[in-house]
């Protein structure tokens, strides 16, 4: 072999190691080709297809293995995708076939966005689909025959759009059916129905000026040979007169409804006369019926309640699509117009969303009634985890809780630096610090305070939280500001170290101080580790790094609010930013204070005990 082959050879290796390390992984990163997982392929696909000018789909990461990661997404506990919503999300673009991939989808929602083109047929293969939502957007085409293979569908709702063509017959044999709504579009021909489909279906066709509906059909024409005899005259008479009663006792029922649905004023969410309420969407947030609810958790039953507090109590339930929610039934007093102040306030907090925020699925609201519904966090809480533990249950270690301090940090952070209006909690505490299947917490609880005095402004006089937890300026003021929320997260840090409660009057027994903040500050300054630490951790923690937790704790205690750091400088600190600048120098203002303190004060001069009069440990309990 010549030495001008081996070149040609050497350079062909060198090309395909260009082409094997630099061309794929960067079709790698346009997603072309993802992890080989068919579900995130479609997704990617149809984020490819869309425009999203509020970076909704900022978390669909073509190059992860899992879609259930991605916010809008949820997924069965095989990590299949059954859940996409994207309505309400300024969306333009249009729908891609890949979407027919998603084999256990049960709801499709891309109501209210800007989406064009034609509804893909490949829908049609989602046979497990439930709700299909593409209402208010600019779909044109016709709808797809294929539709008719959703035997499991309950709602579609293609209105408001620009469809034309006919209305597929076949849907007509879709017995799940609750809600069909394709009222304003362009269609045209005949509405097919039949008696089923009319009675137990909600149906809208308003504003499709070239639709019309079937005429009755002419009775059937009498035979010559039936009309020759008479006899049999008689007998067909008497079998028409039975067919007609037959008829009239058949047509009444759906007479009447036609005449009630007549009668009642149209409204945009309709009652469905059957088993079970639709599900009504506001922008990302599901308004559930209190009839689902009531089922979902046995008619609150005692047996499902998680838990208790201020707010309200919180039951565990099961939807009907078998997944486990957090049903929050509100106690609070009732105000004129309140209804709409109620839900506006409800949708501001479903616009928090974030890695570290207990995400709210949906709310119902009746005259008598005000719940939340959150995912079922299958971990408790951090507060749960820390003092109610089963046996059988394992102790939190310590990488665990440092990795549960910086992720409610970085939660209450987003509250107070990225929500417009800033969310104030005003009752962080481990209470009310979630964990999810992965061990990550969750902020839970925040928005309520608010949410239950509609009459407050961003300054509110009405003082919730704990005994232990509640800053001094909030308690004598009752102002509340971010500071107050970083005073609460620092004795929610001490909880997470020690174990144990805020406030106690067990400590009283051994002479100790009954509030945690006093406690730890007692044997920081003797460095009695063995005391101060969770006995569950059984020696197993860093020193150096439970002091520096300490060290943060008591920076966000300081009495002064102004001195207290932000929250996102909290999350510096823990990521190892700032802390021991911040520390040095808190020490060297508390010198100083030292001294002060031991000098002579004029006649006259008062220090004000900072310790409250203290008479109920809870005002506002744990979730």
């Amino acid at each position: 072999m010549t030495r001008e082959r081996l070149g040609v050879m050497d350079w062909r290796k060198i090309l395909a190691f260009f082409l094997s390390f630099c061309l794929i992984p960067a079709f790698l990163r346009r997603g072309s080709i993802v992890s080989g997982n068919t579900e995130g392929d479609a997704l990617s696909n149809l984020k490819s297809n869309l425009l999203d000018p509020n970076n909704v789909l900022q978390s669909w990461d073509a190059t992860l293995v899992n879609p259930c990661t991605w916010f809008h997404v949820t997924c069965d506990s095989e990590n299949s995708v059954t859940r996409v919503d994207l309505g309400n999300a300024n969306l333009t673009g249009r729908l891609v076939p890949d979407l027919g991939r998603l084999e256990k989808l049960q709801y499709l929602e891309l109501y209210s966005n800007n989406i064009s083109g034609t509804i893909p047929s490949e829908l049609g293969n989602l046979t497990r689909l439930v709700s299909l939502d593409l209402y208010q957007n600019q779909l044109s085409g016709n709808i797809p025959v294929s539709l008719g293979n959703l035997q499991q569908l309950r709602f579609l709702r293609l209105n408001n759009n620009s469809l034309g063509g006919t209305i597929p017959r076949v849907l007509t044999k879709v017995q799940s059916l609750q809600v069909l709504d394709f009222s304003n579009n362009f269609l045209q021909g005949t509405v097919p129905i039949n008696g089923s489909f009319s009675l137990f279906t909600e149906l809208s066709f308003l504003n499709n000026s070239r639709l019309k509906y079937a005429p009755t059909p002419p009775p059937a024409p009498i035979s010559p040979t039936a009309s020759s005899s008479g006899g049999s005259s008689t007998i067909g008479a008497i079998a028409g007169g039975v067919a007609a009663g037959a008829a009239i006792l058949f047509a009444a029922p759906a007479i009447l409804l036609a005449w009630w649905r007549r009668r009642k004023p149209q409204v945009h969410f309709f009652d469905v006369p059957a088993e079970e309420d639709p599900e009504v969407h506001l922008g990302q947030l599901k308004k559930f019926s209190l009839r689902e609810l009531q089922v979902a958790t046995d008619h609150f039953s005692n047996k499902n309640i998680l838990g208790r507090g201020g707010f309200g109590k919180v039951y565990r339930g099961r939807l009907a699509d078998g997944s486990l929610v957090a049903v929050k039934r509100l106690k609070e007093e009732r105000s004129q117009g309140g209804e709409m102040q109620f839900q506006t306030e409800v949708e501001m907090i479903s616009m928090a969303v974030h890695r570290n925020l207990l995400r709210l699925r949906g709310f119902c609201m009746t005259p008598t009634e005000r719940l939340l519904v959150y995912p079922y966090m299958e971990n408790g809480s951090v507060a749960s985890r820390l003092r109610d533990r089963p046996e059988s249950v394992p102790p939190l270690d310590w990488p665990v809780r440092k990795h549960i301090a910086l992720g409610a940090a970085r939660g209450l952070a987003y509250l107070h630096d990225h929500c417009d209006p800033k969310i104030i909690h005003r009752d962080v505490k481990a209470a009310n610090i979630l964990l999810d299947r992965e061990m990550e917490a969750v902020v839970g609880d925040f928005g309520l305070a608010k949410l239950m005095n509609y009459k407050d402004t961003h300054v509110t006089t009405a003082v919730r939280g704990t005994i232990g937890h509640i800053a001094p300026e909030y308690l004598s003021t009752g102002k509340s500001s971010e500071k107050t929320d970083v005073f609460g997260y620092g004795v929610m840090l001490l909880e997470i170290i020690t174990g144990q409660r805020a406030f106690d009057l067990a400590r009283l027994a051994n002479d100790d101080d009954v509030m945690l903040l006093d406690w730890v500050k007692g044997l920081l300054k003797e460095k009695k580790y063995e005391i101060l630490v969770d006995a569950d951790l059984q020696g197993m923690y860093e020193e150096d790094q439970v002091e520096q937790l300490i060290q943060v704790a008591l920076l966000c205690t300081q009495g002064t609010p102004m001195e207290r750091p932000r929250m996102a400088e909290v999350v510096g600190m823990l990521e190892g930013e700032g802390l021991a600048e911040k520390w040095e120098e808190w020490q060297k203002e508390e010198m100083f204070r030292a001294d002060y303190s031991q000098a002579p004060h004029p006649i006259g001069w008062n220090i004000p005990d900072s310790t409250p009069n203290l008479q109920d440990e809870v005002l506002s309990g744990p979730r």
